[in-house]
């Protein structure tokens, strides 16, 4: 969940503690979750600038407008300057294993956004090779998974060729470095921009526990749902509570709050080796 400033040539990023699931924001946030996901993303950015540029222009919150600078304390650690583009309008999204909307997908059609797959893959199953899914970005309420034929109708053949490539590149290099680290990245999505000179870059957020199902590689058992550092944890809770996902909209409990928090820290310093500023 993040705050967005339009500031002429570029934004400012502002990423809250907010917590959303089910397309309702939470009564509870996570303390410091805004800093995990944008420390995390410019982690992320930082790795990966040799397979394409991105949208950071710093975290410094002492190089933001002048008038940005007396909110120092709010802003360090959550925020970040960005480039200004023209959002691509769908999400870009790449599956190692066989979860969430596509094993719904698969076990209704035996494919996940026009890919078929082999029969007879469990829950959590790792796929034989990596996937691109895209889906597209709606203004309200679930996204919807598209075909990567229907995302060239959308926004062009060449274009989304060199997203899939793009996506599945930047997914075996966060899977390269986080299975090393003891967690597995099922999945994750990208957003990209293009610049007022065509150029494709990565905006928005970046392999984070909010973009991405990362499973701890110990626990990892195919067959079912899996132990994760994402916020799936916060969809069971309110799922074992039977929320009938309108409003009034839950509360969390202290104890899941911490719990929650704990995991996207674990993560963070897991798939970093840093301490969260």
């Amino acid at each position: 969940m993040r705050d967005i400033f339009d500031l002429g040539d570029t934004l400012l990023l502002v990423a809250t503690d907010r917590i959303s699931a089910f397309d309702y924001v939470l009564g509870s946030g996570i303390p410091d979750k805004g800093k995990v996901l944008t420390q995390l993303s410019a982690f992320w950015f930082e790795r990966t600038r040799d397979i394409v540029p991105n949208h950071l222009i710093t975290m410094d919150v002492q190089a933001y407008p002048v008038g940005l600078r007396r909110h120092a304390d709010v802003l360090a650690g959550r925020s970040m300057l960005v480039r200004k583009t023209t959002p691509v309008p769908i999400e870009c999204v790449a599956r190692g294993y066989l979860s969430g909307s596509g094993w719904k997908e698969y076990g209704a059609t035996g494919m996940v956004c026009g890919v078929k797959l082999p029969a007879g893959l469990r829950e959590s199953d790792r796929l034989p090779a990596p996937i691109f899914t895209p889906a597209t970005k709606a203004e309200s309420g679930h996204d919807i998974n598209i075909s990567e034929e229907e995302a060239g109708r959308l926004i062009g053949g060449d274009l989304t060729r060199r997203l899939r490539d793009l996506t599945l590149t930047l997914y075996g290099h966060g899977v390269a470095h986080a299975e090393a680290h003891g967690i597995i990245l099922a999945d994750t999505k990208f957003e990209f921009g293009l610049t007022s000179t065509g150029e494709v870059i990565l905006i928005d957020e970046m392999m984070t526990p909010d973009s991405s199902r990362y499973w701890p590689k110990d626990q990892y058992t195919p067959g079912g749902p899996q132990p994760s550092f994402d916020k799936q944890y916060v969809r069971d809770y309110l799922e074992q509570i039977r929320w009938n996902k309108q409003p009034p909209v839950p509360s969390l409990p202290d104890t899941v709050v911490t719990a929650t928090r704990e995991k996207y820290l674990e993560a963070f310093h897991r798939l970093t080796g840093k301490t969260l500023v």
